[in-house]
């Protein structure tokens, strides 16, 4: 099932989770990610990778790469192909907000497409400046391959990311694009690899800003408060979480992206 387009994408794939999996573990210096492979039923597999530390209460950064005879969603039919890597953190300190990023890739009988992006939620504490950072990165990221894409994909993200139950979005946006074909294949590439290699970028300032900063115990009640919400929205309206299960998916590995800790 592996041809040599799919051995690279796969390769680039796990070549940019190693590096944030290091710089990730360069903050925390007491931690490091436990990883845990695991195969799928109807082919190939992946490796679920977490954390746990003083800086990262949980982070997850996971790879798959699956395949199987009947694409589980849409109206596509036939042998399917689908790899991406994922990844979420949940900070210990509350002022440092939670992250979530994603890039994929899918192939079925009659076409392909690429997706992913990356999204900033603070947990009950909202910063100017590190909103601004966010967004000002991806849109640089974008910009180089075509000048409304970045308002394009910010736009996405309010609409994906949006909570209906509670009528407002889960954090404070970010980029988000799905069955992305432009019928060039290696533009598309081009620029859904920028998204992953910029995603550090985006964040490590802001951790940086933010991991050292006090917090008392009414902080934490806060942001235990506001990844309730969190779960919320991936339990009832994530795409990838359904696609994980439907797909025959790993489910240790689809549910890593909820908090280890919560408060409703």
């Amino acid at each position: 099932m592996l041809n040599q387009k799919r051995e690279d994408i796969i390769f680039f794939l796990k070549g940019l989770r190693q590096k944030i999996i290091d710089a990730f573990e360069t903050l925390e210096t007491d931690s490091q990610f436990q990883r845990k492979p695991w195969n799928h039923q109807t082919g190939g597999g992946g490796e679920i990778g977490v954390m746990r530390g003083k800086i990262f209460e949980k982070a997850a950064v996971n790879w798959s790469g699956v395949w199987g005879q009947e694409f589980p969603l849409d109206s596509s039919k036939g042998p399917y192909f689908a790899t991406g890597i994922s990844l979420i953190t949940h900070m210990a300190n509350p002022h440092a907000p939670t992250v979530h990023m994603n890039i994929r890739y899918i192939e079925t009988q009659d076409k392909f497409w690429f997706g992913g992006g990356y999204d900033l939620t603070p947990m009950g504490f909202i910063y100017g400046e590190d909103t601004q950072h966010f967004h000002s990165t991806a849109k640089d990221a974008l910009t180089p391959f075509g000048q409304d894409l970045y308002q394009q994909f910010s736009q996405n993200a309010r609409e994906y990311f949006y909570i209906p139950h509670w009528k407002k979005e889960r954090g404070v946006g970010g980029i988000f694009f799905d069955h992305y074909n432009t019928n060039d294949f290696d533009a598309d590439m081009k620029m859904w690899k920028q998204v992953g290699l910029t995603f550090l970028d985006t964040i490590l300032p802001i951790y940086h800003r933010r991991v050292p900063q006090p917090y008392s115990f009414q902080d934490k009640e806060k942001q235990l408060e506001m990844r309730a919400h969190y779960v919320e929205f991936n339990l009832l309206y994530d795409r990838g979480t359904k696609f994980g299960f439907q797909s025959g998916g790993n489910p240790e590995a689809i549910l890593c992206s909820l908090p280890p800790y919560a408060k409703w």
